[in-house]
Order: C-alpha cells, then structure tokens, then sequence
C-alpha cells in the first residue's frame, strides 16, 4: 500500500499543485483550489486489471510500441445503436473504445434515453451501472419502455439475457464485475455518484470525478470497450465537476428541451469521430422517447389562418432543415419601461432586430412590449431566423396576419440588408415538400444553384423593407 499524499486541485479546470494557490494559473479563477488526499491506486490498478483480462479475452493484448508506417489505416468500425437520431448525432454510429459523456437538466430523460438505447441492443452484452436508482426502479422503467419496443423487433426476453444492471457506487468494485461480466458496453449514471478509494472525498467532488473518470478512459482505451458516462449540469447550464472532465472524453452529447413541452434535443457539443454540427429531436411520450425523423410535419401541425403575429421560417440545424413557428406578440406596454422577452431566440438578437426595424423601417416599437416564442419549446440559433423574427413582430404590431403558404429565410444585418445564407437549397427544398407555394429568399443567394427545377415561387429581396412590401402590400 503505497503512502498517502496531500496534493491541491483547482475546482474549475483541473490543475494541480503542491501547495495552495489563491490565482489558478491555468484558468485564472480566485479561491478555486481545493485541499484532496489521495491514497494509493487502487482504482487506476483495477482499470488495468479489468482492461488486461478483456483484452486477453478478445486476443488483442498485443499493446507495444509500432512504427506509423506499420499501423493499418482502415476505417474504425462503428456500433450502430438502432437508432437514426442517436448514430446521426455520434457520426454514424458509437466508436469501439470511445468514451460519451451525456448531460443534460434533471428529469429531462438522460436514463431513460440511455436504458431505451441499451434495449435496442438485444445482440450485445451491456452493463448498466446505476448509482442514483435500485434495480427494482429499473426493472419498473425498462418494462415499460420493452412495451412499447414489442411492437417493433425487440423480444420480452432482452433484459433478462444481455442487459446486466448493476447497483453500485465504488468504482474497484464496478471493475471487478466488469472483469467478470466482460461487457461489449459499460452505462455509467451517473459519473457524479462514482468514488474510488484512493480519493478520500464525496462522491461527486472535483477530485472524485476527475479521477473516476480518468480511470473509466483508460479502461476504455486500453480494452476497446466503449463507455457511456451520464453527467449532472449545475445552475448555470454547465457539466458538473472540473472542466477536464469534458477534455478526456472523447464525445460531449447535451440533451437539452423543457420539462413543459415534448421535444427533447440531442445536441453534440464535441465529438472527436464525427461532426458537432448534427443534432437529434426526439419527442417525449408516456412510453419513452420517440425519434422525430420529420420535425417540420409536428412543428407545423395547427392552422393559423386569420391569426397575425406568426411567420414560417426555413431553419437549419446542423445540416438538417427543418420549418419553424415564429409567434410573436406586440402590446402597449402597461407599466413605463417597456418589456422584452424572448423564448427559444436569443433576447439580444431580438433587441438588435427591434432597433433596425425601427431605425431603417420607421416603426416605432420603443414604448412597445414584445413577446417573442420559438413553437414547440425549441431552441434554435440559426441566423436565418432573422426575417421571420422582423415579420412576426410588425404582423403583431399593425395586427394583420401572413398569408398562408408563406415562409422566408434570411439574415437581417444592421443596415437593414438581407444577407445571404448557407444551404438554401435544402431550406427551398424543405418548405416545397411540406407545401408551401411562396419563399422569401436573400437576393444573393439566387446564384449557383438551378432555381428553375422548384415548383414553389422564389422572392429575392436585398433590403428588409422589400421583404415587408412583398408580405404585406
């Protein structure tokens, strides 16, 4: 048993030192480091006993030094998870080897996205470790969840033979079983309530879960066994624990929505095997998650004929377009200081598109309130969303609704230009399949592509006035 040892850790980035520090050098915080003792690896020891056993297992525990001429270059083959959006969001698939830390807001459906996925995997073993609910609770949620997969291509008796559940919270222990089980893939939920003995903390503290989870990576490293750790945020929106957490791992996936609408978003933020401009819908059911594979059919599902204050935008996230609700509401403010307020856009875009729809179009809106909604409780950051955002607004204000069949997509610059906008044809292409007849397009965007091959009608403008002219007359 090696000697203990008391060493200095920074609650913000993870950087060690000898004796207290009252700056971080790293990351410049004040009063960040924190007092840990550490104990002899136990932990990190029982990774390599458990990664040594699996490799042994799979005949692979060949480990050495190899020139680079001598690595094979193939393309590393991925696991797909039976799921569209899910292998969309990871780049096709999970990786062998690969560690994915998923986060998200409490009771937004972290576990219950990740235990519908391991039951979509009748074919390989799992371990699924769970250190916040018993296995009683488990058994309640997969049942209800295989009832609702039965109807598809998954047998009654998947749980019972590759699913294994596993409640525990020390991480030596959580290596024994896997040395024992050899699992072709380890949940982990959560990360925060994992300790090891060679840390003497909480668990959920900045040196436990920096440590945890650096033994996890090379468990995984070293055994080509991927891992998925689930990860609390905190208050301001962030994962939970030191900033290296999200440095070691090799995918960061957020899973973001409101607790109060039925639209959840998978949304990668890094991802070493693939791109972090993808993202995945799902829609929150009584019998689990349901991906979305055509969000612009839900999002667009009521009519609005007659009602003014709404506009239709052809939107993209990632590379997937997808047409929008933009509701929005303009009042005499009650009180003297007029309101702003934005839900699923951000505010200061709105206050910057109020001003040059004063200052270029002359409508007065500063004695004004203004409500501002993306429908369906998404939150979108697409520029092009600007045009839409302008027409809802003055819809609201001069209380006339948008014709239907009208949709538009355009950036809005501070001189009142229409700016151009990327994949305009996928935008064109979204709003024809769902029937729209008319699109307000960027004047520049008509170049480099055939406009003539859609059937839907094309309006370029240059200015946001033209756009207006062209909606309302």
């Amino acid at each position: 048993m090696g000697k203990d040892k008391t060493m200095f850790v920074c609650s913000n980035c993870g950087q060690e030192s000898a004796k207290w520090i009252g700056k971080c050098p790293a990351c410049g915080q004040w009063n960040t480091f924190k007092e840990i003792r550490v104990a002899a690896e136990t932990g990190s020891l029982a990774a390599r006993t458990a990664a040594k056993t699996i490799r042994a297992a799979k005949g692979t525990d060949n480990n050495r030094p190899r020139r680079l001429r001598d690595i094979e270059g193939h393309e590393e083959p991925r696991i797909d998870m039976h799921d569209a959006e899910l292998n969309r969001v990871l780049g096709g698939g999970m990786v062998p080897g690969s560690i994915i830390l998923l986060g998200g807001e409490p009771g937004i459906g972290k576990s219950t996205l990740s235990l519908q996925t391991v039951l979509n995997l009748p074919e390989r073993r799992i371990l699924y470790v769970s250190g916040e609910e018993s296995a009683y609770q488990l058994k309640m949620r997969a049942e209800r969840l295989l009832s609702a997969l039965t109807g598809k291509d998954a047998p009654q008796q998947v749980s019972d033979e590759n699913l294994l559940i596993l409640c525990e919270t020390s991480l030596e222990h959580i290596f024994t079983h896997i040395q024992d089980t050899k699992p072709e893939l380890v949940v982990i939920d959560s990360i925060q309530t994992i300790a090891t003995e060679e840390v003497e903390s909480s668990p959920g503290s900045v040196a436990q879960v920096r440590e945890c989870a650096s033994a996890l990576l090379r468990f995984a490293k070293s055994s080509g066994t991927p891992v998925v750790l689930i990860g609390h945020i905190n208050k301001e929106g962030t994962l939970a624990g030191p900033k290296i957490l999200e440095h070691i791992v090799d995918t960061v996936i957020q899973f973001e929505g409101d607790q109060h609408h039925l639209y959840r978003i998978l949304r990668s933020i890094k991802n070493r095997f693939g791109s972090t401009s993808e993202l995945g819908i799902y829609e929150m059911q009584q019998t689990g998650l349901r991906p979305v594979s055509n969000p612009s059919e839900l999002l667009l599902t009521q009519d609005h004929e007659g009602l003014s204050g709404i506009a239709i935008s052809s939107a993209i996230e990632g590379v997937r377009p997808f047409l929008v609700e933009t509701q929005a509401l303009v009042s005499t403010a009650a009180y003297g200081t007029p309101q702003r307020s934005a839900t699923g856009f951000d505010q200061r875009r709105l206050n910057m598109l109020l001003a040059v729809l004063e200052k270029r179009v002359g409508f007065k809106l500063a004695q004004k309130d203004v409500f501002l909604n993306i429908a369906g409780g998404l939150r979108v950051t697409d520029l092009a969303m600007d045009l839409s955002v302008i027409a809802a607004v003055l819809s609201s204000n001069v209380d006339t609704p948008i014709e239907t069949g009208w949709c538009m997509a355009g950036e809005v610059g501070l001189s009142g230009e229409v700016r151009p906008v990327s994949r305009i044809e996928q935008r064109i292409g979204e709003a024809e399949k769902l029937g729209f007849s008319h699109i307000i397009i960027p004047q520049y965007n008509l170049q480099g592509f055939n406009h003539h091959r859609f059937k839907i009608q094309l309006h370029p403008v240059r200015k946001v006035e033209e756009a207006l002219r062209t909606l309302f007359g």
